[in-house]
């Protein structure tokens, strides 16, 4: 199958043998996790972290003691989990998304960050530049650009092609987010989709928002990943199947909870990927100098169940394309 791949021209900033290295002998590493969402939301990216440690040499109750915390989806909670892993006096903290990085630079100027999933880095201000960070954050970027926009709308309009007019529902205060808005609805606007917003700002919002779109259902509703929705993604997904609204994910955790279909960079990937940044930090590189990785796996999934509830037939191109089809 044709699968697309950019690749950066770093190099091999985190090359290396597959196999485990040999680390200090006796000596334990203590590595923070600061997550969003709770370990049974998305069991996959934090295993694919520690599996990316254990080929590294890292082994969880040998040499290696894993610190945990987890905000359940509310965001608030981050600062105070932050200054938890700093009391835990860990070596370097693992922080997946803008939220958790700006609540874990918040709480420490000196503990190295590793970021498995950026969003706009430089625009945001988490970082001074992509191939020198400078501070203490380095890690990967989730990359949402213009062309990965277009391609990802493309990719909806061949599934859905009478969609032209759709909701996006998304939190504009979520750090990265409103970076990504003006290319994404050029984008639209480029496939003859009319893209407008229906925000979601916190928990108690997502009712209300529902409510907006139901009374006008668009032919389309893009999901953008926050905290708040991705926790409720399957709600959001039953909802727009019921009102036979196709739905667009922002990345591959969403089909498998009912979305119609996704294409984005594979967070699996950027999780294992991220193992190495701790690696090398913990083996005495700065964070300063450790280039941000774009991605170079990128996944295009749909749910040929929800399809064939939406009364959609899949293009064989589209089935052709697709990393995983779910039945």
């Amino acid at each position: 199958m044709n699968r697309r791949a950019f690749v950066t021209g770093l190099g091999a900033v985190l090359a290396g043998p597959l196999g485990a290295r040999a680390q200090q002998a006796g000596r334990i590493y203590r590595v923070g996790f600061l997550g969003t969402s709770n370990p049974a939301a998305n069991p996959d990216l934090s295993q694919a972290f520690a599996d990316g440690l254990k080929e590294l040499g890292y082994v969880e109750g040998v040499n290696l003691i894993l610190e945990y915390r987890w905000a359940d989806s509310v965001t608030d909670r981050l600062p105070t989990l932050a200054v938890d892993l700093v009391k835990a006096n860990v070596e370097v903290i693992v922080a997946p998304g803008n939220a958790s990085v700006l609540a874990a630079k918040r709480a420490t100027s000196t503990i190295p960050i590793v970021a498995p999933l950026l969003d706009n880095p430089v625009e945001t201000g988490l970082v001074a530049s992509l191939s020198r960070p400078g501070g203490m954050v380095t890690g990967l970027s989730f990359d949402v650009s213009p062309e990965q926009a277009t391609k990802r709308l493309e990719f909806f309009k061949q599934l859905v092609p009478a969609a032209s007019r759709v909701a996006a529902l998304w939190n504009p205060k979520y750090p990265g987010h409103s970076e990504y808005w003006p290319a994404t609805r050029s984008a639209a606007a480029s496939l003859n989709i009319s893209l407008y917003g229906v925000e979601v700002l916190a928990d108690e919002d997502l009712g209300k928002a529902l409510a907006a779109i139901a009374k006008a259902p668009p032919g389309g509703l893009f999901i953008w990943a926050d905290p708040i929705l991705h926790a409720r993604r399957r709600e959001i997904c039953e909802f727009a199947l019921k009102r036979r609204i196709a739905t667009l994910g922002p990345n591959n955790n969403f089909p498998p909870a009912g979305c119609l279909i996704s294409y984005s960079t594979s967070l699996v990937d950027l999780f294992r990927r991220s193992a190495g940044y701790v690696d090398k930090i913990l083996k005495g590189a700065k964070p300063a100098e450790l280039p941000i990785s774009q991605p170079t796996k990128f996944e295009l999934v749909i749910n040929a169940a929800t399809a064939r509830g939406l009364g959609l037939t899949i293009p064989q191109s589209l089935l052709l394309r697709a990393d995983q089809v779910i039945e």
